[in-house]
């Protein structure tokens, strides 16, 4: 992949606040799980090593559009990633319920849609999401290592699983579908779906190939 995105790398590296040191931490914590190293995140990204080095420190603090490429290439979400910046960020052996108010959540726009992460960030056993969209088009299939299950509250959704026929969902339809699936979803008609997204955390995860 070219690097035709350049992010700027401070002249002086210092960590830019807790948030970026704590979505740094996350990124290389996720970077070392999936067994690569910066440059070959580097290559699977388009972005520079320097600032992939920079960032994962807390001393640059990546856009919007660095951080779709390297969730892409993390097999995470967006949204996971900004979650990791929550400064109510869970330790491991934070055993108290997280509560989330509808005003609360980590949020990303996606170029199919919106989603808004269900937990605050940290330690979870599965990662909960809320996904609006209307895109008559899938885009790219996703695939990652853990386990996905997908509800429709609203609308109808096509879903696309790798090879398989495409399956028309409705609202109370589900599907679940094993890590290394390929898969993507869009609206039929050009209306507005409404879905609850639910992946096994990247921690816990790791069924399929």
């Amino acid at each position: 992949m070219p690097r035709d995105l350049v992010e700027p790398v401070p002249p002086h590296p210092r960590v830019v606040d807790d948030q970026a040191r704590r979505i740094g931490e996350h990124i290389r914590g996720l970077r070392r799980a999936r067994g690569l190293t910066l440059v070959q995140l580097a290559d699977r990204t388009g972005l520079s090593h320097p600032f992939l080095s920079q960032l994962e420190r807390g001393h640059s603090r990546a856009s919007m559009v660095s951080l779709e490429r390297i969730a892409v290439a993390l097999e995470t979400s967006q949204v996971e990633l900004l979650a990791a910046g929550d400064p109510q960020l869970r330790g491991p052996d934070d055993t108290r319920p997280d509560v989330l108010r509808s005003d609360e959540g980590a949020r990303g726009p996606f170029s199919q849609g919106e989603a808004r992460l269900l937990v605050h960030g940290g330690a979870h056993a599965f990662e909960p999401l809320e996904w609006r969209g209307a895109n008559t088009e899938p885009g790219e299939f996703y695939e990652h290592r853990e386990d996905e299950f997908l509800y429709v509250l609203s609308g109808a959704v096509r879903l696309d699983l790798g090879s398989d026929a495409p399956l028309l969902l409705g609202p109370g339809d589900s599907a679940y579908y094993r890590g290394g699936t390929p898969h993507r979803w869009c609206s039929p008609d050009g209306t507005a779906f409404h879905l609850i997204v639910v992946k096994e955390s990247p921690a816990r995860g790791g069924s399929g190939s």
